[in-house]
């Protein structure tokens, strides 16, 4: 080859090469310019979207230490496009009925021919059964995931989450209360803490599961609360559901007998009425006697004691003896106008305060007569649900301040204040008598060694068409513990319980629902942050003379004795 061809040849292939990087680069550069068109015209992706798709649609309910009760999770749906189906419908729906369980061959046969775009075959599917239908290999059956709400631990605290609906929109318990925040994009993420213990939860419903069995009763209720800030730690209601499957639940069982159900929760109010008089001075002391020989008849009605003691009778034996002669006697001189004060204060006036939903409001009596201030006081003619009864509680022992209930935990030193019900010294007086009828009294069967328990029993007669049914009782204790330094109140009620050869055939309280408390103070006593001490106990060295010799000897008193 010649020098000048050659020349010329590599100038040709410079100049090829020049105009190549020239196209090239001309066309990274509309690409680009198209890139940065897009992203001006573009909507720009929300803030944190990405994390969004991240977060759980519903935000999750955990007890008070962080344990689960209620989370959503991915699920699935299973549907079919009957246009769409390839294969044989016949031979499909064979298949289905033999995969998907709930429909025959026929309902699938008759789905697969229906003149519709689009149909559920199930929802909330769990992956295996996913799995199951999708090895089927037919294109017209379609997968889509969906979120699902699930409550880990069954039916225990039940009524107090609630449930949703198949939107995942709260309808009950906390689960409707909670809904907004449980909802709100910006909270999603954290969950949100409620005041129950699971572990004190799990041991109350236990323990009154098996009363409810043994004494073959209608319902149960019960509840453990924080006498300092009203928090509920737990709270049950038997016969229970699973908010898994509220489908195939007893809609009966959907009542709160703690909250959604009112009761004549008879001697448990006497404590309540004893402090008030102690309180307004109707009591100027616990040593008074009061004329207990006989019935008291006020006018056409006659008032006794279940187990008469046919004596004078001071307060602390009142109280022991559970006597509703000197408690109406006593109730007769605070008048209508100092049982109301207390009742209202106390709440029994208005639903419970409570976040829950479905609240019973109380039967508040009609019309005061001088017989209804009496009865009211020994908790006849007044129905008032558990929760009232806990909360009034609470505030006789707690230094006498009164405060709501609550479902949410709160962080320590942010208590609600509360209103003022019971003077200290009144409190510190009841916290003396309400441990004198454990030890002395029909409580007896509640004492728990080392947790210095004191509380009251109460068996009042069911109030049905026509009048009471004498053959039917709600047997309560409402207790407290330790009541040297007060830290929980306990509540046991039973409906209708029955009795057996292990009462001797009583249905009384002492006999029925204070074992039950007795129970459930030994399980969850230590795990609440209270330690058993048999060293330590109130004390009552200026009580105990007031009694009558034989009692202070003796000690308790049958639990059957008196109500």
């Amino acid at each position: 080859m010649r020098p000048g061809s050659r020349q010329g040849a590599i100038a040709v292939a410079h100049v090829r090469l020049m105009i190549l990087t020239l196209l090239f680069t001309a066309a990274i550069c509309v690409i680009v310019g198209r890139l940065a068109l897009l992203a001006l015209i573009a909507e720009p992706p929300a803030t944190g979207s990405v994390n969004a798709m991240l977060v759980p649609l519903r935000g999750d309910l955990v007890d008070r230490h962080g344990a689960p009760l209620a989370r959503t999770i991915d699920a699935w749906s299973i549907g079919v496009r009957p246009n769409k189906v390839i294969g044989d419908k016949a031979e499909l729906a064979r298949l289905l009925a033999a995969t998907l369980p709930g429909k025959s061959e026929a309902e699938y046969r008759a789905l697969l021919n229906r003149d519709v775009s689009f149909t559920y075959l199930k929802r909330r599917a769990v992956p295996e059964l996913v799995a199951a239908v999708h090895a089927l290999g037919e294109p017209g059956i379609a997968f889509a995931r969906e979120p699902q709400r699930l409550y880990p631990q069954a039916t225990l605290a039940a009524h107090t989450l609630g449930y949703v609906d198949f939107d995942g929109h709260g309808v009950a318990g906390m689960e409707k209360a909670l809904d907004a925040k449980l909802t709100d994009p910006a909270q999603r993420g954290q969950p949100v803490a409620l005041s129950i213990d699971l572990r004190a939860q799990a041991a109350l419903e236990s323990e009154l599961g098996q009363a409810m069995t043994v004494f073959q009763a209608r319902g149960a209720g019960g509840l453990i609360m924080d006498v300092a800030t009203g928090e509920l730690v737990a709270v049950a209601s038997l016969p229970t559901f699973n908010p898994n499957n509220v489908k195939r639940a007893d809609p009966e069982h959907f009542r709160n007998n703690v909250t959604q159900s009112v009761y004549e929760l008879g001697s448990t109010f006497k404590p309540l009425t004893m402090a008030m008089a102690i309180e307004s001075g109707i009591v100027p002391s616990i040593a008074k006697r009061y004329d207990a020989t006989e019935p008291l008849q006020v006018g056409g009605f006659r008032i006794r004691d279940d187990h008469a003691q046919k004596r004078w009778l001071n307060v602390p034996e009142a109280l022991i003896h559970s006597s509703n002669i000197v408690t109406a006697r006593i109730a007769d001189e605070m008048g209508q106008a100092r049982m109301e004060d207390m009742f209202r204060k106390l709440g029994f006036d208005a639903k419970p305060d409570v976040e829950l939903g479905g609240l019973a409001a109380p039967l508040w009596p009609k019309y005061w007569a001088r017989t209804t201030v009496m009865t009211t006081a020994y908790g006849h003619g007044i129905a008032v649900t558990p929760l009232h009864l806990a909360s009034a509680y609470a505030a006789l022992v707690n230094g006498g301040m009164w405060r709501p209930a609550t479902l949410r935990r709160i962080e320590p030193g942010k208590a609600p204040e509360g209103r003022r019900v019971f003077s200290e010294a009144t409190s510190a007086r009841m916290r003396q008598l309400l441990r004198l009828i454990v030890t002395h009294g029909t409580g007896s069967k509640a004492d728990a060694p080392g947790y210095r328990v004191g509380g009251k029993t109460g068996t009042a007669e069911v109030a049905g068409a026509g009048g009471y049914r004498r053959n039917q009782n709600v047997s309560t204790f409402a207790a407290a513990f330790p009541m040297d330094a007060p830290r929980y109140v306990v509540l046991v009620m039973l409906d209708s319980p029955v009795g057996n050869a292990q009462t001797f055939g009583f249905t009384t309280a002492g006999w029925t629902a204070a074992p039950v408390v007795n129970r459930v103070v030994m399980r969850t006593g230590a795990m609440l942050g209270v330690v058993p001490d048999e060293s330590r106990d109130v004390d009552v060295a200026d009580v105990t003379p007031l009694l009558w010799r034989a009692e202070a000897k003796t000690g308790p008193i049958s639990p059957g004795a008196a109500e």
